[in-house]
């Protein structure tokens, strides 16, 4: 019987009889054919030899030394010949002679190594921080590339071969992280296989939980309640957020991806121990890491432009997440996978009210204060600023709203001019808030132009406002989130609303000609007509010069459009009626502006501010 305090595990019948690292040139016969007394004591003898050189308990040498630094080859000898003796222990308990000389020795033999490969597998795991550090492991593309170029690294066989050929397969920089694995490796297989899985894990959880737990300390992440959150300045939190963000880069990049490596690497003989082992070191971290945007999103007060914050956050779980369910996959660490759904799934709630908030916002909006000239107004600028940055997340926001269900139509803003264009087909979700943002915004702007006095100064600020609009969205990803029917038929309202405003602006000036420029006429009338035409146009370039069209194709179609009304229309009347007014003299005195005039002043228009001050006077010039 085994004496007191040793262990039985190893010397169980059922224990697999191959399990570790096992050289395929051992010249140990198959125990199928059993093992001679002269073998069993020879094996024995050999494993003592190479324990007894390495026990540090009686050899100030190898209490000093380690042996896998100081020749590789003689510590996969001392691997192979555990290797051996777990199979001599395994034949002879099978063979019921557990009571044996050979196997009481054995034993003793077995503790004592097993002792020394603790000792080497801490001392691997201690010297190699810097070289085992997740960044380094995890410069492999992938734990399959990383595994299989390893695993096919066998020390047993040829070893100064193999290490030349692993050489040549990886860079000088790979290569002592790529020698301290594989050593771990070996030494792992022969302790689990020698029923010393236990012992080996405490020591490797030991030293690499301490490498996470440092690495994320260093990365800024730590424990915060939503109390503290809520009590921030915004500054603070949106640095905290940045933060988080470059946190969650190197995390998933090296920390977390170099761990799993490390790990499944290591334990490659156990999935379960593997799992176990990387599930303790890295669960509390990786909780503490996707918790972090949870929290966030619960801030009670929030306004619309931390929108982005959250979804540059939604965004960096959401693309990580197949490497996520890929890292954190074992049943025992699903927490972690959960941690980040519900940041999601939070964050998304977040997003979906400040969405509603931003549309509020719009609504809510009460200034009465007038765009100078019928400029773009700032909330105009404000709102697209807002939905063009939002559009950059079109992918996220179409994951977000799609299960969102679309507002109450009777919700809408009831203005028929801007009334929602029909579509045979029902629009996309994201398409359908964003329209209805653009709608909500319009309608604003609409009731905002009724505080122009001149009716042609508020259709041209509809028109100046549509116009920046419409090209806010073909310069951004807007466009793309937008149906073309969409964006044409607002194209159209903006020119209809420019029509509105020539209408309103010039069209005293054209109906102070007659329909029929050329018709025969009195000297009297002419005057007369010459006389309206002139207080006319004054009245209107004095009212309209302040006016700006910041676009330049809505300005010279404007400009283009009036002029081929108007300095068409004047040039016939006045090449048929300058002379029946009489000579040189009486133009002079009844005729204030020649067509070329009307045409420099129409030139002239949308392009001055009231800070810029006006232009000559019409009559003045004349």
């Amino acid at each position: 019987m085994p004496r007191k305090g040793m262990r039985s595990l190893c010397f169980s019948p059922e224990t697999p009889l191959f399990q570790g690292s096992v050289s395929p040139s051992s010249s140990i016969t198959s125990p199928a054919s059993g093992f001679s007394e002269s073998m069993i004591e020879q094996i024995i003898d050999t494993a003592a030899i190479i324990v007894a050189k390495w026990d540090g308990e009686t050899s100030p040498y190898a209490k000093v030394t380690s042996m896998f630094y100081e020749s590789k080859s003689e510590a996969m000898h001392f691997i192979r010949s555990v290797n051996d003796l777990r199979k001599i222990m395994h034949f002879l308990v099978s063979g019921q002679d557990s009571g044996s000389e050979n196997l009481i020795r054995a034993q003793r033999l077995m503790q004592i190594a097993m002792k020394r490969l603790q000792k080497e597998f801490y001392q691997i795991l201690s010297m190699n921080r810097a070289h085992l550090d997740p960044e380094s492991v995890s410069t492999r593309s992938s734990r399959t590339s990383t595994h299989s170029s390893l695993s096919d690294y066998d020390y047993d066989a040829s070893p100064d071969y193999e290490i030349g050929a692993a050489k040549e397969s990886i860079s000088e920089v790979e290569e002592v992280s790529f020698m301290a694995m594989s050593d771990l490796k070996s030494i792992a297989d022969c302790m689990i296989g020698s029923g010393y899985a236990k012992e080996c894990v405490q020591i490797y959880n030991m030293i690499r939980k301490s490498i996470i737990n440092e690495g994320i300390y260093k990365l800024g992440i730590e424990k915060v309640s939503s109390s503290k959150i809520n009590k921030m300045e915004w500054d603070v939190l949106n640095l905290k957020i940045k933060n988080w963000l470059e946190a969650m880069k190197v995390s998933m990049r090296t920390l977390f991806t170099g761990e799993r490596i490390l790990c499944d690497f290591v334990f490659s003989s156990s999935d379960s121990i593997g799992e176990s082992c990387f599930s303790d070191i890295t669960k509390e971290g990786a909780v503490l890491l996707f918790e972090f945007p949870e929290v966030v999103a619960k801030v009670k007060k929030s306004s619309p432009e931390r929108i982005f914050r959250l979804l540059g956050m939604y965004t960096a779980i959401s693309e990580n997440w197949p490497e996520i369910e890929t890292i954190f996959s074992f049943e025992s660490i699903s927490a972690v996978r959960s941690q980040a759904l519900n940041s999601m799934a939070r964050l998304s709630e977040s997003v979906r009210l400040l969405l509603l908030d931003f549309e509020s916002m719009i609504q809510k909006d009460s200034s009465k204060t007038i765009v100078p000239g019928g400029g773009i107004h700032p909330l105009t600028i404000y709102s697209m600023n807002y939905l063009t940055a939002l559009a950059d997340y079109g992918n996220i926001l179409t994951d977000i709203i799609s299960d969102w269900p679309p507002p109450a139509k009777s919700s809408l803003p009831e203005i028929s001019f801007y009334s929602p264009v029909s579509n045979e087909s029902p629009a996309a979700p994201i398409s359908d808030r964003i329209s209805r943002l653009i709608l909500v915004l319009l309608c604003k702007l609409d009731s905002k132009a009724k505080y122009y006095k001149d009716v042609a100064i508020s259709y041209l600020f509809l028109a100046n406002n549509l116009q920046y609009v419409i090209s806010r969205i073909h310069k951004s990803n807007l466009h793309s989130l937008l149906s073309k029917e969409w964006i044409t038929k607002h194209e159209v309202k903006v020119n209809r609303l420019a029509t509105s405003y020539e209408r309103f602006a010039w069209g005293k000036v054209l109906a102070s000609l007659p329909a029929n420029p050329t018709a025969p006429m009195k000297p009297a009338e002419a005057k007369e007509c010459f006389r309206k035409f002139s207080i006319s146009f004054e009245d209107a370039y004095w009212k309209q010069i302040s006016c700006v069209v910041p676009n330049s194709m809505l300005r010279d179609q404007i400009k283009v459009s009036i002029g081929r009304k108007l300095v068409a229309v004047y040039q016939n009347f006045f090449d048929s009626h300058k002379s029946t007014i009489g000579d040189e003299k009486s133009i002079t005195l009844f005729v204030r502006f020649y067509p070329e005039d009307v045409g420099n002043y129409l030139s002239d228009l949308f392009i001055r501010t009231l800070t810029s001050g006006g232009g000559s006077s019409p009559s003045s010039s004349s």
